[in-house]
């Protein structure tokens, strides 16, 4: 469809934080609401407040950030019923095609269209399908009576998702995942996948050599070491300079403890993408290396979207979502895979520097096909026009019989 092709569509943009903020959601938010009003239609953020109960949830967020991350949207959760209505207001106020909800699927639970219109909504990960996998599992549970709640919980994703339109995941794994945890219609749990947190850097250019003994130039990007998996990747680092290769790491976000070897390391605590010289050190970064090294946990990832934009093979473990392809754009190595499983898959590279290349170029290739958000957009905009045809009557007044939760 695309803005150019068809109707732009009214869209009610549905989070419990401004998409406008580029700063949340690891700047997904920002990028999703981007993409709608360039590809489908004219959005209108809602109301974030919770009407009567607004103190509260400023009473939340006011509170240390450990306590307010997990608090603000079980609270919220626990409000939906009053916190909806706020909603059902804004929604009344104009005549929306489209709900759309992002990330906090608590932000949608209980409201109730007060008109026929189509529901969808995103996310990386659902809390239970989040908690339950191997990458819950790895980060544990913070504060275990919280476990009492799970049933009421995985009830309110159950009764919001089978209620949706159109559930889009950004991977197979959460397709999976929900289409059989939440007995989801096939045709309307759909997996598109995100695109990358950095502008389109254009077409693949010259790229650095790979030599036999290198050098090879080793990426790591995220704010938090140990959650990015970074002393697997200094370790595999380590393994390579002990064979005589040159290996260099380049840690973006973040600063390596003491502990790490500083030969061949270069670190850039912070780069603000949303300013020129940032944008341009940090493009710099990911046009010199020859491999995005990052063994996280990660129920998607940016980050891999972005290397791809680049024309960067990613190393990475095989968990959740991450958007990642064997032989495609890089290498998903089994979870629990070590240090010595990823340095063998570099060594392979540097003998044969060719396939190198070519991994480079298949990147390439599968960031523009799908690891862009004008891909996304244009996709959402075909589904979402299609569910809006659908509606017998889109100008009646009536509640649906379903309910976005």
């Amino acid at each position: 469809m695309g803005t150019t092709a068809a109707k732009r569509l009214k869209i009610a943009y549905l989070c419990d934080f401004d998409p406008r903020n580029r700063t949340l959601y690891s700047g997904g938010n920002a990028r999703l609401f981007d993409a709608l009003q360039a590809h489908v239609g004219d959005v209108t953020v809602l109301p974030q407040d919770w009407g009567v109960a607004e103190p509260l949830r400023r009473a939340v967020l006011a509170a240390p950030e450990a306590v307010s991350i997990r608090a603000r949207w079980r609270v919220h959760l626990a409000l939906a019923p009053l916190v909806a209505r706020r909603v059902v207001r804004a929604l009344k106020a104009e005549r929306f095609d489209v709900l759309f909800g992002a990330y906090a699927f608590h932000a949608m639970c209980r409201v109730r269209p007060p008109y026929p219109m189509v529901t969808a909504y995103t996310s990386d990960a659902t809390p239970t399908i989040y908690k339950q996998s191997e990458i819950g599992h790895s980060f544990g549970s913070w504060f275990a009576p919280s476990r009492l709640f799970d049933p009421l919980i995985e009830r309110a994703e159950a009764r919001l998702f089978s209620g949706l339109d159109l559930a889009l995941w950004p991977s197979d794994w959460l397709t999976e995942a929900a289409t059989a945890r939440y007995g989801l219609d096939p045709d309307r749990s759909l997996t598109v996948p995100w695109g990358a947190n950095v502008p389109d850097p254009g077409p693949l250019g010259e790229t650095p050599p790979l030599p036999p003994k290198g050098p090879v130039e080793i990426l790591l990007v995220g704010r938090d070491w140990t959650a990015k998996g970074g002393w697997t990747t200094a370790e595999t680092v380590a393994r390579l300079r002990a064979e005589g290769i040159d290996a260099r790491l380049t840690v973006v976000g973040c600063t390596p403890p003491p502990e790490i070897d500083r030969r061949g390391l270069t670190v850039h605590p912070y780069l603000d993408k949303r300013k020129p010289e940032g944008l341009a050190q940090f493009q710099a970064c990911f046009r010199k290396a020859h491999f995005l090294l990052m063994p996280s946990m990660e129920s998607y990832g940016f980050a891999f979207c972005e290397a791809s934009a680049y024309g960067l093979p990613t190393l990475c473990l095989n968990v959740g979502g991450v958007p990642v392809w064997t032989g495609k754009n890089g290498h998903a190595l089994p979870f629990g895979s070590t240090a010595d499983a990823f340095a063998e898959v570099i060594k392979g590279y540097l003998a044969d520097p060719d396939r190198h290349s070519a991994l480079r170029r298949s990147s390439r290739a599968l960031y523009e096909q799908r690891l862009n958000w004008a891909a996304w957009g244009h996709k959402v905009a075909d589904l979402m026009a299609d569910r809006v045809d659908r509606l017998s009557a889109p100008s009646h007044a009536e509640p649906r019989k379903t309910s976005a939760g």
